[in-house]
């Protein structure tokens, strides 16, 4: 466990850079007011979404909440703190300050947050049980995932280890379909894990690590020979700041990296958070409801463009006796047949002609919008099998009007209310000041043999602000934690400072770790929970 008053860098106790106050006294006050105005429009907007409801069983909700949101608290505080650890320790803040003003752009990451993260990481699950979120394998598959994350991201920061939130969530996703997979009865069909899926996102967390090693110290590299300025390759003398222009520089990546924290990490919250809600109160979440008019007009029209596209390609004599059943086999197998497309033109005509009488979702029966949910979302499933996989050969022009389509069915199923986000980035900006210590403590302290340089904070911070801010732009969750300390210990080596191997064991003990044991956790959980929903 890390003693978070260590000196084992080398600073005596009383310049120790966590010791310095200097926190602006109206920060935090400022903060709480902003914390209860969101609670209160959240608890607000809440309550105007379920007036539509019919029934709301509210404890089981209110638990969901919570835990999910205890996850985005836990990740905020286990996280962040990497993002606070260089500029705590070069001195470019004082340490309250700096977590608070790193809570605040967390926050911000997650207003201004895409969702593509979110339903990147929620596609790793077996379609089967997205579509029945609201059964009890439905609930045993939320409760999985969060409980097991926690658990692993609790034990890890009580150990002061930097281990991945990204990695664990992922891990758990794995557990609950290998799980989904080894209960369902012999001979049924359960697509498990989509491993081409898990593939790419267990690619993009392998990579970025080395990545962020290896540019760092390339960085610091470049610097030495442009920048000839001995003083920011050296320790920070007493308790005087760096020169003005490195603070700056400091302060900025400091808050780039807090930023993209929230913009990517806040958004697996946002996605737990969604399927907790279209599996308790289907009919106030299973569609997007929003104030634009013309939405349903739009899925309509694109509906029938791909249908007429789809008919080009319908081999004669062919037919196919259950539509729905034909198209869950193809994305269930993610194999493409005759059958496969006159069945997935019949189920696009079929849903639509069910929406057909209905001018906007609002006036969509309730007891229809959670069947139509599922109906367009195993759709959009299928129609990753023509514009994503090309399993079906079509010309540019049916291809755009698959494309087309598939945005339609995405804006109508993939959406984050606005009080989703302001309540994940609540939790996230929270979970920033607290229990932080640890964790920074390991980054500042433990991974070189050395004081952190200016020189190494900025080299560090600059690459993860820019591996963090592209991987968001792909849609691609990628770990804070690992892009961050993976850049401190690449500056360590290339400043020729040497780095304390057994920290940077126990770092790698918990990157190797995290994915067998949080997999395990919750298949573990989900097995039991099956037994008690």
């Amino acid at each position: 466990m890390v003693d978070v008053v260590s000196s084992e860098a080398g600073i005596p106790r009383p310049d120790h850079p966590l010791e310095q106050s200097g926190g602006a006294k109206w920060f935090l006050p400022t903060f709480g007011v902003l914390v209860l105005v969101g609670i209160v429009y959240v608890g607000y907007a809440l309550s105007q979404d379920l007036a539509i409801a019919k029934t709301v069983p509210w404890i089981l909700l209110g638990i969901a909440l919570l835990i999910a949101l205890g996850f985005e608290f836990v990740n905020g505080f286990h996280d962040t703190a990497n993002a606070v650890a260089t500029v705590i320790y070069t001195r470019s803040l004082p340490a309250e300050f700096a977590v608070m003003w790193s809570g605040v752009f967390n926050f911000l990451g997650v207003l201004t947050s895409s969702g593509a993260v979110a339903f990147g990481i929620l596609s790793l699950l077996p379609v089967e049980l997205i579509l029945q979120v609201g059964s009890s394998s439905g609930f045993a598959m939320v409760f999985a995932l969060l409980v097991a994350a926690i658990l692993w991201n609790l034990g890890t920061w009580f150990l002061g280890l930097p281990a991945s939130s990204s990695h664990t969530m992922v891990g758990s996703i794995i557990g609950v379909g290998l799980a989904n997979q080894f209960m369902a009865p012999a001979g049924s069909a359960t697509s498990g894990v989509d491993w081409g899926q898990a593939t790419n996102v267990g690619i993009t967390l392998l990579v970025s690590p080395i990545v962020g090693f290896f540019a760092a110290a390339i960085l610091l590299y470049a610097m030495k020979l442009l920048v000839r300025n001995p003083a920011l390759y050296e320790a920070p003398k007493g308790n005087a700041p760096p020169p003005w222009w490195i603070r700056a520089l400091l302060i900025f990546t400091c808050t780039g990296v807090s930023f993209a924290h929230g913009s990517n990490d806040g958004q697996k919250g946002m996605g737990l958070i969604m399927l907790i809600l279209i599996g308790v109160v289907p009919t106030a979440y299973a569609l997007n409801r929003t104030p634009d008019i013309n939405y349903l007009d739009a899925y309509k029209a694109a509906s029938v463009s791909v249908e007429q596209a789809l008919g080009k390609y319908v081999k004669p004599g062919v037919a196919v006796a259950d539509a729905n059943a034909a198209v869950q086999e193809a994305v269930r197998s993610k194999s493409w047949n005759d059958q496969t497309t006159i069945a997935l033109q019949t189920y696009i005509h079929n849903t639509t002609a069910g929406l057909q009488p209905y001018a906007s979702v609002d006036n969509v029966p309730t007891d229809l919008v959670g069947n139509a949910r599922n109906d367009i979302y195993l759709i959009g499933e299928a129609l990753k099998l023509i514009d994503k996989k090309k399993l079906l050969p079509m010309q540019d022009a049916d291809l755009k009007a698959v494309t087309d389509y598939h945005k339609a069915v995405d804006n109508a199923t993939k959406f984050i209310p606005l009080w989703v986000k302001i309540a994940v980035a609540l939790a996230l900006g929270l979970g920033t000041m607290v229990g932080w210590k640890r964790i920074v403590v390991t980054v500042g302290e433990k991974i070189g043999k050395s004081h952190l340089t200016y020189g190494q904070g900025a080299a560090a911070e600059l690459v993860a602000m820019i591996t963090i801010g592209m991987a968001d732009r792909f849609g691609l969750p990628v770990s804070t934690t690992h892009v961050l300390s993976s850049g401190v210990a690449g500056t360590m080596a290339a400043n020729g400072s040497g780095l304390q191997w057994s920290t940077v064991r126990n770092l790698l003990l918990a990157w190797v770790l995290t994915l067998p044991c949080s997999i395990a956790l919750a298949f573990a959980l989900f097995v039991i929970l099956r037994h008690v929903f």
